[in-house]
């Protein structure tokens, strides 16, 4: 509903305008979020009662809208941008008795947020505006009776496309034994036709009595019929049956592949695991891929969760066909988080900036981002490139993906055409390699705003710390992942390289920017484990008693910093999202109770009643 303005009482006009201009400096001036001065003189609602009318009871109503007019219109130029083209003007939304956290050093807290076309347009205490106004004027008034307030996750690192191809599939998350792994394995194969293929991931060896990699035989005495690759949590590592390793052409003659290994028993036979992508690759480009119906069957489902966990913005690595789908779901106007793409590192440059061509990179709710490299695998597989060997694996140091002075020349060349470069390293020796290039590239092409990243950085080295603020690379990690592996951690680095682990208070004393996620799915979406593994270091029911490895904790405001602000620097989006203030957009989730107050043996225990997206709410809980 558009509201014309009206004219100010004919007694008071010359009074009422000279308070319009002061009131409308003021907005200016505390970014709308500022506190309303209480002089009688100044443009404080009591103040235009004095200046206005002889008395409180003959300020008129068209008065009192007059002003609160004011106040949108000046905030509105000050900050807001137009609406994207299919989303028309709207009418303010205004929550107001509520407890929020802003995330905004310069304003902590607040009270009343004022929203309107996708964006916060106010942003302050109760006395923003009167209640009177907020209550007769405004489109939406909507009392959240002191609630929690907050503004959503920014999940730093996702892979929504293999998200959606695991709810689809058989899901080995927690399976306590491979006995389980087979039970499941088992369900799965009632539910196919002989010779279809099964598919399947999450499971994890270190929760096993033996720790051991599962092999061929364990899957063909359940699934002799169907071929079968099940892919380990972390991703790095896969294992087939026979059936899937014959029909893929896996045999004792192989070779390995580059980057990657194909596990061989005493007698040279394949066992079934294939460790790293390439190795893995050979048998997955045997399994048919998803239909289009499936495919977005299992996107919806990750939509859904990400919304019921806070979580409005997302750093993504998915397939070209997922990044199709998130398109045509945002032209339906059903994408309900917003989406930064990366594109695949390895791809050559000209298909490269093809792709950055056909999609936008500025799109509010969906565009392209950095490219994505790999260095190295993962610890818990022993694929992590270290400096120097296991400690429980003296025969190995992990494996590089592709030699370095490789990627040296193509992170060159990708930079010179304007490519923010991503790569993942988790062992100490895959850091110092990524780290090297980027002092490369910065050597050839000189200083510019790149906003490298290092995914994980899960082990450095000690004198690798000073090197990532020297060349302002982030430090994008995922805090929960330190829960999951600090059972067997220690084991594979030893009681020296451990301290250079999961190190996130150690990055902040090195003025490096830290960035949070979660490598879903390889760990749960939910940002609440995150924020219980960055306080507390502990296992998810307790202990060791004040964490593993102590020294590297960091506050809950460090942590939802690093979850929101630090997640949007290293998206170049810092002026858009991660605080609520005037001019951001109206991401933001309402909790259960107030996390910066809460127990952190607690935090996982907080629910997310609702989240919005640009100020529309994509989830509320039932």
């Amino acid at each position: 509903m558009k509201i014309s303005l009206p004219h100010a009482p004919v007694g008071a006009q010359h009074c009422c305008a000279t308070s319009r201009q002061d009131f409308n400096r003021h907005v200016r001036a505390t970014g709308g979020a500022g506190k309303l001065p209480a002089s009688p003189s100044s443009t404080s609602v009591v103040g235009a009662q004095h200046c206005c009318a002889p008395s409180r009871q003959d300020l008129s109503r068209k008065t009192l809208l007059f002003l609160f007019l004011s106040l949108s219109f000046s905030v509105s130029q000050a900050h807001a941008q137009n609406p994207p083209p299919d989303q028309p003007a709207s009418t303010a939304t205004v929550y107001k008795n509520a407890h929020i956290y802003t995330n905004n050093p310069a304003q902590p807290w607040a009270e009343v947020i004022v929203v309107q076309d996708g964006k916060i347009l106010a942003i302050g205490p109760k006395s923003l505006i009167s209640s009177y106004i907020l209550e007769r004027h405004a489109s939406t008034i909507i009392d959240l009776h002191g609630a929690f307030v907050m503004p959503g996750f920014n999940d730093a690192h996702t892979h929504l496309g293999s998200a959606g191809a695991a709810m689809l599939s058989v899901r080995l998350n927690g399976a306590a034994s491979i006995e389980e792994l087979q039970k499941r394995l088992a369900v799965a194969v009632s539910a196919h036709q002989q010779g279809e293929w099964i598919t399947g991931s999450g499971w994890d060896h270190t929760l096993w009595l033996d720790r051991k990699f599962p092999n061929r035989a364990q899957l063909d005495a359940v699934s002799p019929n169907n071929p079968v690759i099940l892919t380990h949590i972390s991703g790095h590592v896969a294992v087939a049956n026979s059936l899937a390793l014959k029909l893929a052409g896996v045999d004792k003659n192989t070779s390995n592949p580059s980057g990657g290994q194909i596990e061989r028993d005493a007698s040279g036979d394949p066992t079934g695991m294939l460790e790293e992508g390439s190795a893995i690759d050979i048998v997955q480009r045997k399994v048919p891929d998803p239909t289009a119906e499936q495919r977005r069957r299992g996107i919806e489902l990750v939509l859904a969760d990400l919304a019921k966990n806070g979580v409005t913005s997302v750093q993504d690595n998915s397939d070209w066909q997922d990044f199709l789908l998130f398109d045509q779901l945002k032209t339906e106007g059903r994408l309900t988080v917003r989406i930064t793409e990366w594109l695949p590192f390895s791809t050559p440059l000209q298909d490269l900036v093809n792709m950055r061509a056909q999609a936008s990179t500025t799109d509010p709710m969906l565009h392209t981002g950095a490219l994505k490299g790999f260095t190295d695998g993962a610890l818990g597989s022993r694929t992590a490139a270290l400096l120097a060997p296991y400690s429980d694996d003296p025969s190995t140091s992990g494996i590089l993906i592709a030699p370095p002075e490789e990627l040296r020349k193509m992170a060159i060349e990708r930079d010179k055409a304007g490519f923010q470069i991503a790569f993942h390293a988790i062992g100490d020796k895959a850091n110092h390699v990524a780290l090297d290039i980027f002092e490369a590239v910065l050597k050839a092409n000189g200083p510019r705003d790149r906003r490298d990243r290092i995914e994980h950085a899960q082990v450095v080295a000690s004198e690798d710390f000073p090197r990532f603020a020297k060349l302002n690379v982030i430090a994008s990690m995922q805090p929960s992942h330190e829960t999951s592996d600090m059972r067997w951690a220690e084991s594979r680095l030893g009681p020296d390289r451990i301290h250079g682990a999961y190190a996130w208070n150690t990055m902040l004393k090195n003025n490096i920017h830290l960035a949070f996620g979660t490598d879903y799915p390889v760990e749960p979406i939910s940002p609440f484990r995150g924020l219980y593994a960055c306080v507390t270091r502990e296992l998810p029911d307790g202990g060791p008693k004040n964490g593993w490895e102590p020294q590297e904790k960091i506050t809950i405001e460090q942590c939802l910093s690093a979850y929101t602000t630090g997640s949007a620097y290293a998206d170049f989006a810092e002026s858009k999202k991660g605080q609520l203030k005037p001019g951001f957009y109206a991401d933001f989730i309402i909790l259960s109770e107030d996390l910066t107050k809460a127990l952190p043996s607690q935090y996982t225990k907080i629910e997310v009643r609702q989240t919005f997206v640009a100020g529309h709410p994509v989830y509320q809980k039932p």
